[in-house]
This record gives structure tokens, C-alpha cells and sequence, in this order.
């Protein structure tokens, strides 16, 4: 059985990541002439209602993004949520309601679908993830691996799954990777000069954190006191000495695992003792949750 999650924020910067990609979405399916099958089939006054109804057991998530949707086809009056964002579903359980014009329902219904399968089966994943961890002191992270356009929606979406977000893009966090300090191998101390370079240049207050990839490298990182240090494809044996290390050393240094990490390698690397699992398989490989619109009948809108 799925728990419910809490109820994530679908706030400003949602709004407008969804108002762009709803553009973007009617323009490709729309074009300049419209659904052109709804009129030769359905009559112009013609009225009816749906259901979003769930074929898999998951966690919803985009139901905001389909009233938006709603909206601009003039079918916001009939629109009506039977669950929230964050919720668990089985399958039957009825999502959303909408009533209206029926040429108005089928025109909006891919791409209602498209961002409900979408966004919720980034939830369905992520709170798989959540749950292998449970018992545990580790948070599971998103990445920076969403589709272009995307990246607001689907950082909601592992929200909904009862995961958390990583930094959003390269301008509100500093993450020294490999091919930074690769960079910088040339000279004394990478690891050193990346942090102060970092702590000098970005705003204050700005999370600044360092990947390494060998315990000696980690050495060098506890005795610079980045906010995080992201332990990359590591061991379990090497990251319970991390932790170990980081106990002894830095106890207020986060560590963040991460590199190839699966739903069945998860709550080994949970055990070892990390603060934070990040796993970019939450966005760029989430499968689409099953869910699909079923008509209610013909005729007028039922009282």
C-alpha cells in the first residue's frame, strides 16, 4: 500500500514553467486548424463529461497543470478534483472530473494525459526511493538530468513522491564536480583553491559543495569544511568510512552519495550512514504511470 506523501507547494515558479510548456504543447497538437476529427465527429453544441481515472497504483502528480489546462479550453465550471497532488491512486480510483463541451474534453485530453503520466510517474519513482530508505537518516535528491523545459515541473513531481531537490541550475548553488578540478590539476591543492575560489565569488549564503571520487580526496575536502561533500560512486565500505571520517573530523559536513545508484542498491547505501542520496534515474528514466481519460456517456451534462 502507498502512503501519502505531504502536500508539495505548486507555486509561482510551476505556474509559469507550466504556462510555457502548455503553449508549447497545444501549438504541436493543435496547429493552426484544431482537432480536426472532434468536429467532423462530435456536433459543436455538444455536451458530456470524463474522468481522469488511474490504470496503475502511484503517486498523482500534475493535476494543477490539467486545471490549467481546463482553463483554456473553457472547461474550468465542470473541472473538479477527486484527488491532490501527492496523493496515493490504484487503479480505478477516479482523479479529476471534468464536464463540458466534448469537443473541448477530447482536444485537451493527450495533453492532460501527457503531463499527468508524465510528472506522475516521476513520483511513483521517487517515492519507491523514498521508501527503500526508510529507517534511515538519508533524503533522496533529484539532479540536474530533467528534459529541457521541464526542469521546474518534474522537480515538483519528486516533491510529490516525498523526495527533495537538489540545486535548481548552475546559478543557485556552487557543486565543484571532476572536470573542475580536473582543471585545476595542474596546480597545488585543486580541491582547496575550488572551495576558497567558490566561498569568495558566489553570493553568501550559497550552498558550495565538492565531489570526490577517493577517500583521500575526501582528506582534503573535511579539512576545507565545504557545506557538502558528494561521495561519487563509492563503495558501501568506502562510504561507511566517509561517514566515519566525517564524524571524526567535520561532523557539520553534509555527504551526498551518488553515481549508479538503483532502487536495489539504495538502502545499502542509506545504511552506510550518508545525509543525502541523489539519483538522477528520478527524472531521466521515471516510466509514464498509467492513466487515462474514460467518458462518462453521450448527451447532455449529468445533474
Amino acid at each position: 500500500m502507498i502512503e501519502q506523501t505531504s502536500r508539495p507547494l505548486f507555486g509561482a515558479p510551476e505556474r509559469a514553467n507550466a504556462e510555457s510548456l502548455i503553449e508549447l504543447a497545444l501549438a504541436e497538437d493543435l496547429g493552426d486548424l484544431g482537432d480536426l476529427t472532434g468536429k467532423a465527429t462530435i456536433p459543436e453544441d455538444a455536451t458530456g463529461s470524463s474522468r481522469f481515472v488511474a490504470r496503475q497504483e502511484g503517486v498523482l502528480a500534475g493535476l494543477p497543470v490539467v486545471r490549467m489546462l481546463a482553463d483554456r479550453f473553457g472547461l474550468s465550471e465542470g473541472f473538479e478534483d477527486d484527488r491532490s497532488d501527492g496523493d496515493p491512486i490504484r487503479p480505478g480510483d477516479s482523479i479529476a472530473r471534468v464536464a463540458g463541451s466534448m469537443r473541448a474534453i477530447l482536444a485537451m485530453e493527450r495533453t492532460a494525459l501527457n503531463f499527468l503520466q508524465r510528472l506522475s510517474g516521476i513520483a511513483s519513482l521517487t517515492h519507491r526511493f523514498v521508501k527503500a530508505v526508510e529507517g534511515t537518516s538519508a533524503e533522496i535528491l533529484d539532479t540536474r538530468k530533467t528534459t529541457p523545459g521541464w526542469r521546474m515541473l518534474e522537480k515538483y513531481a519528486v516533491r510529490c513522491g516525498g523526495g527533495r531537490n537538489h540545486r535548481v541550475g548552475l546559478f543557485d548553488a556552487v557543486l565543484i564536480k571532476d572536470n573542475h578540478l580536473a582543471w585545476l590539476a595542474s596546480g597545488d591543492d585543486p580541491i582547496g583553491r575550488a572551495i576558497a575560489s567558490s566561498r569568495s565569488l558566489a553570493p553568501p549564503g550559497t550552498v558550495v559543495e565538492v565531489e570526490v571520487d577517493r577517500l583521500d580526496q575526501l582528506d582534503r575536502a573535511l579539512e576545507c569544511r565545504p557545506d557538502i561533500i558528494l561521495l561519487d560512486n563509492f563503495r558501501p565500505e568506502d562510504l561507511a568510512e566517509a561517514v566515519r571520517r566525517r564524524d571524526d573530523r567535520a561532523p557539520g559536513v553534509l555527504l551526498e552519495a551518488s553515481g549508479g545508484i538503483s532502487l536495489a542498491s539504495v538502502g545499502e547505501v542509506a545504511r552506510a550512514g550518508v545525509d543525502r542520496i541523489s539519483v538522477g534515474a528520478l527524472t531521466h528514466s521515471a516510466p509514464a504511470l498509467d492513466i487515462a481519460l474514460d467518458e462518462d456517456g453521450s448527451g447532455s451534462i449529468p445533474v
